[in-house]
């Protein structure tokens, strides 16, 4: 029986991967941080099938005793300070996190397990202000926020473990991807939630920043497909994973509100304080590697994923009620 191990394994990624692998026949270790209370939401139906062991991204002792202990064939790093907004207020967690704790992670499979297949999730926001586009697996780097330059410093590490000690090492480079399970945070989810809401009159009206920002988006339960794929390739390589569509956010809440038979006009309201001090204007992947190396394509539709967020978040909304 093949063993991966998963880092974030209570995020929205690490919940599908952990499902996905399971239903593969995985041994799956779940890595959590020992904290006074665990969010385990996402992996609740999945607690009796998980292996969790604990360790930490900051802690290079704990990390390499884990890999050390469960010998695992595969490992996936999902774990980071992953929201944008966040990483301006907290530059320095967000690299010790973000950037050194991918290299943290390199050093305990090359001490204690050098064998095992290593999976970096890298993120469009490394190419910030786009040079080109559609972004393609050549495209420059150009972070616009330190989530981004950290996320280039854990790609970069990544290669360079690769080059130097012959570990097999991958990033996956993925656009923007979305599901239910989506922190209330993101702008997805954000807005879904806030529809529902206002559907039952627990809320009014919906505060946003820049309408006009345009993303590739995605299903997430698609996208880990993507990275088991290529940890199964015979050469290491890194790949850009994306629908290879772009929408802008006025577009993510007119689908939203229409689907409940709203007008966005009626409920949306532009705060400034919202945007970011450096914007990202446009991200649009080219998949064509992916594609024709792996097999691997998006199967859900924008439209359909939102619909699907919305539906979701209205269920939540009646059961708390």
């Amino acid at each position: 029986m093949p063993k991966a191990m998963i880092t974030g394994v209570t995020g929205q990624d690490g919940s599908y991967l952990a499902e996905f692998l399971l239903g593969k026949g995985y041994e799956v270790i779940g890595v959590v941080r020992r904290t006074s209370h665990h969010s385990y939401e996402r992996i609740d139906h999945l607690l009796d099938r998980l292996h969790i062991v604990t360790a930490d991204l900051l802690d290079q002792h704990s990390l390499t005793t884990a890999v050390r202990d469960t010998q695992p064939d595969e490992v996936y790093n999902l774990a980071a300070q992953s929201y944008v907004p966040t990483s301006f207020a907290q530059p320095v967690l967000t690299g010790e996190f973000t950037a050194l704790g991918v290299t943290r992670i390199l050093e305990a499979i090359r001490l204690a397990c050098p064998t095992a297949r290593f999976y970096q999730a890298s993120s469009s926001e490394m190419f910030g202000k786009v040079s080109e586009s559609p972004q393609n697996e050549e495209t420059a780097f150009h972070p616009r926020s330190p989530y981004g330059v950290a996320k280039v410093y854990g790609h970069w590490i990544t290669v360079n473990y690769r080059e130097a000690y012959g570990l097999y090492a991958v990033s996956g480079i993925l656009f923007n991807h979305e599901s239910p399970r989506r922190g209330l945070e993101f702008v997805t989810r954000k807005v879904s939630h806030a529809v529902a809401r206002i559907c039952h009159g627990t809320q009014k009206r919906l505060k946003l920043g820049n309408l006009e920002s345009r993303r590739d988006w995605g299903f997430a339960g698609d996208y880990v497909d993507a990275m088991w794929r290529m940890l199964q390739q015979p050469v290491p390589q890194d790949y850009v994973i994306g629908s290879g569509s772009t929408h802008s956010v006025e577009d993510l809440v007119r689908i939203a509100f229409s689907h409940v038979g709203l007008d966005w006009h009626d409920y949306v309201d532009l705060d400034p304080s919202l945007q970011r001090p450096a914007e990202v204007d446009l991200l649009l992947a080219d998949p064509q590697r992916a594609e024709r190396d792996l097999g691997w394509k998006a199967t859900m539709g924008f439209e359909e994923l939102i619909r699907m967020m919305v539906d979701a978040d209205l269920q939540r909304t009646v059961a708390s009620q």
